[in-house]
């Protein structure tokens, strides 16, 4: 194939300063499949406002403990360079990022794609687990500036999610093991896997989010293939507003164990494909910290994916199947259109 594919890699986004951080904040919870409850149309953007004016403050300062910004968008422009430099050993590509709140926005890479005329374009979420809050909300953003623009020439197709495609499967593997390997190894088998996503409110649940099922099927399939005997759990993270959310919840299951008599603890954040401020702080700071002060010995948090020749690996294979895909079909409108001439 000599035509240059785009793909497009799908992610949130977070604040490059601490000047960006309510800006950030604002358009988060501007969004209707962020905030979204009856009537709520009616006054979202002010109640966007409101939080993100409040909020905002206590944020920056959690920022400042992790290097003054989030460093989601360093790993997912280098994500980006990695997984442009493996498919260009098959077929001429290049790789964007696409982020939902904050630079490169949406649009940001529409003009891109303009600019060197690439007409196809694969679009690659970093939400391994499809959430109507995540690749959902992304698609639509992606979906409303196309026909912003009118007359566009791309075409696209989404690849919707991967939460058990066995090579993404193998880098959660190989960074659970990476992390077991900082506790002695007399203590191994004793460690509680606690695998920590971020949570969801129920309300999405109850609409028929697959999330939770995604995660549970990925957890499962991660402890199945690296073969631990270790007792595992799964919790739920960063919940905002007063609705109920997926449970339970990181802390409380921290706290429960540990009066359980856990002293060595591994925390999985396994549905982040990149470090950011939920997995450098809320869990590398303030779960450290409950942790300690429940009487934890040991506290180990796992490396996001970041830069995982397995998981770079694995999003190349997502796209070398989805291209694949796209082929078949072509062949096949190809056959369906002589057979209607004869």
């Amino acid at each position: 194939m000599s035509e240059k594919i785009g793909v497009v890699l799908l992610n949130l986004g977070g604040p490059d300063s601490l000047q960006a951080v309510e800006p950030f904040l604002y358009n988060l919870f501007s969004d209707p499949d962020i905030i979204n409850f009856p009537g709520s149309f009616l006054f979202r953007k002010g109640l966007a406002k409101l939080i993100s004016s409040r909020r905002h403050p206590r944020i920056q300062e959690q920022y400042k403990q992790i290097g003054g910004k989030s460093p989601l968008k360093d790993f997912t422009l280098g994500q980006a360079k990695l997984l442009e430099e493996k498919l260009n050993e098959k077929f001429p590509t290049r790789v964007f990022a696409a982020m939902r709140y904050w630079h490169p926005f949406t649009e940001e890479v529409l003009d891109d794609l303009e600019r060197e005329g690439i007409n196809k374009v694969i679009l690659l979420p970093l939400y391994p687990q499809f959430s109507k809050a995540t690749t959902e909300s992304s698609l639509k953003e992606w979906k409303k500036q196309l026909n912003l623009r009118g007359n566009t020439d791309i075409e696209w197709t989404l690849v919707e999610y991967y939460y058990d495609f066995p090579p993404y499967i193998d880098a959660c593997v190989e960074r659970v093991n990476q992390g077991m390997e900082k506790f002695p190894a007399y203590i191994r088998e004793k460690v509680d896997i606690l695998f920590s996503a971020h949570g969801t409110p129920m309300k999405l649940v109850r609409e028929g989010d697959p999330y939770s099922g995604h995660i549970r099927e990925t957890v499962a399939a991660v402890m199945i293939r690296g073969g631990w005997k270790n007792p595992h759990h799964l919790c739920f993270q960063s919940k905002v507003g007063p609705q109920t959310w997926l449970t339970p919840s990181t802390p409380a299951t921290i706290d429960d164990l540990a009066k359980k008599g856990s002293k060595h603890m591994l925390i999985v954040p396994i549905a982040f494909a990149s470090d950011h401020l939920e997995t450098l702080y809320e869990v590398g700071i303030e779960f450290r910290h409950l942790a300690k002060e429940a009487g934890v010995e040991q506290f180990e948090v796992t490396e996001g994916l970041n830069y995982s020749e397995k998981f770079i690996d694995a999003l190349a294979q997502l796209v070398f199947l989805k291209m694949k895909e796209i082929s078949r079909e072509q062949t096949q409108n190809s056959h369906e259109k002589k057979l209607a001439v004869q």
